[in-house]
């Protein structure tokens, strides 16, 4: 069993420091201080962290929505994303909190340098736990490094042990144990944080329980325990039950083990610590395969599969789908475990897909880099030869101021035989100048009444130009109006008809059951008394044709035999006369052939289903019809597949088709829903539905079964014979 493989997904719960330390719940937490996140001036952050320091973290989930949509400046949007991201970390909603916590960059705009890189450094450690989480581990290690270069520029030595324990734990996931507890050491020299030190105490006892050295592994998780119980720290204790039932389980103590597991298993599903559920279960699920226990080993896989699929958590479902592959081939269960390593298959290779997207995202970015800094070299190279071609030619212009001092020289005594001549010359050009005066005044007032004419066709062309823009606007707006109706005309036209198709689809089936009622009855009451007055009249002629009136009564004996088989065809078939799944196959194969939807039927075990009690097996049909109904008139799918599992005393019936899909949380109960909810209750059964946009819908009903149809009988009898014991008696 790969005991050590879900240790990484219990250690990175035990660190989430945020300054504040909310992140575990517990009756005396470390409160978030306004010096911790430098928000003394906002009365509403302030609030709102005092909100989630007392334990109504729902309050202040509410608060912190109500500050976003009310446009507060940048620094309390950034610091209500970052609450919110946390809230979200908690619960093991990953996409939720790497959506919050880079909106939460997004809005760090402070002037200050060391609030800003604080808060990225508080982002950044956040990045990397959610990443982690998620399996992606190179991912996390990178932004815990960028969180220590941040948090060692500007002395803030929290947040510097609060990376140096996220990356240690990288290491220790990675497999690089030696780095790790270096690391995890150095942590504890830190005292002015017990989250630290306890993570650190964790994780060292689960380190050194790996290399099998059990004696030092139990000295850090007393350690831990002694400091979870002096804080009444919920989360650590449920990690250290994981650790120790850990160490149980591999010196083969394996009852003391389970003991363990299930302890934590209630303290997280308490506190809704949901990955540290999930492990607590799959550890649970290990215990049982080696008890060998499969079936109890898969319901409790199954519960912590749905918990993995739900809150997205790739690895734990890619182990937990490895783990009910194995329980199926224990018990010879080849299509079920050929099943599990599809979708295992399918998990690791999202994985890799991710891991290789991050890789050539990287490849690309470095290209882009040595691209810019060839361009820098090449303008390097460009300045250098322009300072060389300005050298020259500074050298030139003295070279040719010289040779005109030279000139100046030679041409001093020429300048004195033109000096009368330029006087001359100096009269002309004052009479030329005060010409050009008077003509420059001409041109100038004809460019003025040139520009008085421009601005005024502006004055009157802009106002026109709106009006225009206007109108275009208009009718592009009437135009997508008139789209949106013609779409909303025709999505309503086709449910009308989807409508109209279902009711035909049930109406026939109705028909047809009804018109073969009417005939048998007809052929059992009039044909068969008929014939059953014949004989009683034959039976009572004399015997002087004793012979022709056997013959006689043995033909119409034949014939009423007939008469009452081929009544008995025609009655519509019933779950006490006919075997269940293969009225609901026929039901189904109705169904596909007139709404052209394939129909997939998989039953497991057939015997046992068919055993149901009857009332039971009704309320499931009409489940399946309900659900078909909705199927046809809401889901546009092409394929259906409907599962019924019979296991110990429930019924599970899984309906998934591949259709468009609906959002949950905006979905509102109809007719039909809450009719199929009403017949679930009346089972004392449960459901869950899980539906996203062009993903399709499965829903997953568990009906507590508490007898079949042969157990009834059995306990009639024996009630019978008791009876008539008592009689005799």
């Amino acid at each position: 069993m790969a005991l050590w493989f879900r240790k990484p997904y219990l250690l990175i719960f035990i660190f989430l420091s945020f300054g504040l330390k909310a992140q575990i719940e517990n009756k005396k937490r470390i409160p978030v201080t306004a010096n911790s996140l430098e928000i003394k001036g906002d009365k509403n952050i302030l609030l709102l962290y005092d909100l989630y320091n007392k334990g109504e973290e729902k309050k202040a989930y509410k608060k912190a929505h109500f500050i976003l949509k009310s446009g507060s400046n940048n620094r309390s949007s950034a610091r209500a994303n970052l609450l919110l991201a946390y809230y979200f970390n908690k619960r093991a909603i990953i996409d939720s909190s790497i959506y919050y916590t880079n909106q939460a960059l997004k809005f760090n705009t402070v002037v200050n340098d060391s609030l800003k890189n604080r808060l990225f450094s508080l982002g950044y450690n956040l990045l990397a736990i959610n990443y982690k989480k998620r399996g992606l581990l190179n991912e996390s290690k990178k932004w815990h490094l960028k969180g220590i270069e941040v948090s060692q520029k500007y002395n803030e030595t929290n947040l510097y042990y609060t990376h140096i324990h996220g990356l240690a734990l990288a290491y220790s996931e990675l497999g690089d144990y030696q780095n790790a507890l270096k690391l995890f050491k150095q942590c504890l020299d830190y005292k002015d944080d017990n989250e630290i030190i306890l993570g650190s105490c964790i994780n060292l006892g689960d380190i050194y329980s790996r290399l099998k050295d059990y004696e030092s592994a139990n000295i850090f998780y007393k350690k831990g325990k002694i400091l979870c119980e002096k804080t009444n720290n919920n989360q650590g204790k449920a990690i250290i039950l994981l650790g120790l039932g850990e160490n149980y389980q591999l010196l083969n103590k394996q009852h003391e083990a389970l003991k363990m597991f299930q302890e934590a298993s209630l303290i997280a599903d308490k506190n809704e610590l949901n990955q540290l559920s999930i492990t607590a279960r799959s550890s649970i699920g290990d215990i049982y395969i080696s008890l060998k226990k499969y079936n109890e080993a898969k319901v409790i896989f199954s519960e912590a599969l749905q918990k993995s699929i739900h809150f997205g958590l790739l690895q734990n479902q890619n182990y937990i789908y490895d783990e009910l592959k194995k329980i199926a081939i224990q018990q010879d269960d080849f299509k079920s475990a050929y099943s599990f390593f599809e979708k295992s298959t399918q998990i690791k290779d999202s994985i890799n897909k991710l891991q290789k997207i991050k890789e050539i995202n990287e490849l690309e970015i470095k290209y882009k880099t040595a691209q810019k800094q060839k361009e820098i070299e090449t303008l390097q190279f460009e300045n250098e030869a322009k300072k060389l071609t300005l050298d020259n030619q500074e050298e030139a212009i003295k070279n040719m101021l010289l040779q005109e001092e030279i000139s100046k020289k030679n041409s001093e005594n020429a300048i004195l035989a033109f000096q009368n001549s330029s006087n001359k010359k100096r009269n002309e050009i004052s009479l030329l100048k005060k010409d050009q005066q008077f003509k420059d005044l001409e041109i100038n007032q004809q460019k003025k009444t040139k520009m008085y004419t421009i601005i005024g066709f502006l004055i009157l062309l802009i106002p026109i130009i709106g009006l225009l823009f206007q109108y275009y606007k208009r009718l592009n707006f009437q135009k997508l109006v008139n789209a949106k109706q013609v779409e909303i005309n025709q999505q309503e036209i086709e449910g009308i008809l989807k409508e109209q198709e279902l009711e035909l689809i049930k109406a026939s089936i109705s028909g047809q059951d009804n018109e073969r009622e009417r005939i048998s009855q007809e052929l059992h009451d009039s044909i068969g008394g008929n014939l059953a007055a014949i004989k009683l009249q034959l039976n009572h002629l004399n015997s002087s044709n004793f012979s022709n009136i056997q013959k006689i009564s043995l033909q119409l004996d034949e014939t009423y035999e007939q008469v009452r088989s081929l009544s008995h065809t025609l009655l519509p078939k019933k779950f006490s006369q006919n075997k269940f799944l293969e009225v609901l196959e026929s039901y189904l194969k109705n169904i596909s052939q007139a709404s052209k939807i394939k129909i997939a039927l998989l039953p497991y075990p057939k015997n046992e289903i068919n055993d149901l009690n009857e009332e039971i097996q009704i309320e499931i049909f009409k489940i399946i019809q309900e659900l078909l109904t909705n199927t046809i008139k809401h889901a546009k799918a092409s394929e259906v597949e409907i599962q019924l599992n019979h296991i110990e005393n429930s019924m599970n019936v899984l309906f998934e088709d591949k259709g468009i899909g609906f959002e949950t949380e905006k979905y509102t109960k109809g007719i039909g829903f809450i009719n199929l909810e009403t017949r679930i209750t009346k089972l004392n059964g449960s459901f869950l539905i899980d539906s996203k946009i062009d993903r399709g819908t499965i829903i997953n009903i568990e009906i507590p079964v508490l007898f079949t149809k042969s157990e009834k009988k059995l306990k009639s009898v024996d009630l019978k014979n008791q009876l008539d014991k008592l009689k005799s008696n």
